[in-house]
């Protein structure tokens, strides 16, 4: 394989990108284009019923807006095409029969209220039904019991489960250290697709990341759970995975991730409002200790500053300071 160093910005156009987004974003390209590396833009449009098609151009508008460009995506197509998954499916399709053929994956007809419902019965295995690292309740294993190979006996919808590891999976995160965890115990069997023939988020970014060559994915740290499920699935496929980089959110004054409740983030209300793309880059820059203060400036300017070590570990804070400065004169 191709270890020519490759990034990729990956936005979900379920919504419109806000400052937070932006933040990752900036910390991703810079690490890649800091090194002579290669940008691949892709459009992770699977989530079919949250997907909103405008905001498919909205993101390419924002990115080009902060200054961040790429090598190859829908605007530009290359090697590594196509870039929005809805027209990679062929690929998803022939990594899940290739792990029902290995039965490493099994029928589920537990709907999300079951689980829901198992995950709080105080007779369950996990008694929690979530531990510190789960993003979701830990599914109980009630259809594991199955083969893949036996479909032809159920007659509902289902979803197909993957086998989680019952040992440990480890890797290093370049700003959080040394990461691991045993998946069975503390994330437990996750979704890959269903039986309608859509696949989930977990698998199909390891294909398109494995597909495209990237070697490096840098995003927030609240998919530090999805990336033990993604190395989970590139052990058993025996794929090199890519080195996996996650930095911290931005919050607001509360402390909780931004959403509405904390006014108009999205990047596309600062551009209509005439925010200056070079004061969000500034203030970008101060929250990852690059700058002392927030100021003016290009993402290409912080090529020379770019230092992952110094990026604070806990959240960014965006307040109201941050946003008189934005809005200032």
């Amino acid at each position: 394989m191709n270890q020519t160093l490759t990034g990729r910005l990956a936005p979900s156009p379920t919504g419109a990108q806000h400052i937070g987004n932006a933040r990752t974003f900036l910390i991703a390209w810079l690490s890649i284009r800091s090194r002579g590396g290669k940008l691949i833009l892709r459009i992770e449009d699977i989530d079919s019923p949250r997907v909103k098609q405008w905001a498919i151009d909205q993101a390419i508008e924002d990115l080009t807006w902060l200054g961040l460009d790429w090598d190859e995506g829908p605007d530009r197509p290359g090697h590594h095409s196509p870039y929005l998954q809805t027209e990679r499916t062929s690929g998803y399709r022939s990594m899940i029969e290739e792990l029902k053929s290995q039965e490493m994956v099994y029928p589920c007809t537990c709907s999300r209220s079951d689980v829901l419902a198992a995950a709080s019965a105080p007779h369950e295995l996990h008694s929690k039904g979530k531990s510190s690292l789960a993003d979701a309740p830990i599914y109980p294993k009630r259809c594991a019991y199955r083969s893949a190979g036996r479909i032809d006996q159920i007659a509902t919808p289902f979803s197909w489960r993957y086998r989680t590891s019952t040992h440990s999976i480890q890797f290093h995160d370049q700003v959080f250290g040394l990461q691991k965890t045993i998946p069975a115990v503390t994330l437990g069997d996750f979704v890959v697709g269903k039986s309608d023939g859509s696949t989930s988020y977990q698998l199909a970014v390891v294909h398109d990341d494995h597909d495209m060559e990237v070697t490096e994915v840098l995003r927030g740290d609240d998919l530090i759970p999805s990336t033990f499920r993604q190395l989970d699935i590139y052990q058993f496929l025996g794929w090199k995975p890519p080195q996996f980089v996650h930095v911290p959110l931005v919050v607001g004054e509360d402390g909780r991730r931004l959403a509405k409740r904390h006014g108009d983030t999205r990047l596309s209300f600062l551009r209509e409002n005439q925010v200056s793309p070079l004061k969000l880059i500034g203030w970008l820059a101060a929250s990852c200790g690059w700058l002392d203060r927030p100021m003016e400036i290009a993402a290409a300017d912080l090529l020379p500053l770019f230092n992952l070590d110094v990026i604070p570990r806990k959240p960014a804070v965006f307040d109201a300071q941050a946003l008189d400065f934005l809005q200032g004169p």
